[in-house]
C-alpha cells in the first residue's frame, strides 16, 4: 500500500473520529455563554488543520 493511500485511510478515519469528539464535547458546552461557545466552535473547527498538514507532508515525502 502507498504513502498517500495509507494517508488518505488515516486521514478519513481520523477527520471522522475527530468530528464524533467534537460533537461530544458540544453537548457540554451549548447552553453555557454564548463566548464560551464561540470560542470552542471556533477552535475544534481549524484544531484539525495540524494534524492534517502533517499528515500531508508525511504523505508527500
Amino acid at each position: 500500500m502507498s504513502k498517500s493511500m495509507l494517508a488518505s485511510i488515516i486521514g478519513i478515519v481520523g477527520f471522522l473520529l475527530y468530528v464524533a469528539g467534537v460533537i461530544l464535547l458540544a453537548d457540554h458546552v451549548l447552553g453555557t455563554h454564548w463566548t464560551l461557545e464561540f470560542v470552542y466552535f471556533a477552535l475544534a473547527g481549524i484544531a484539525w488543520v495540524w494534524p492534517a498538514r502533517a499528515l500531508i507532508i508525511w504523505a508527500a515525502r
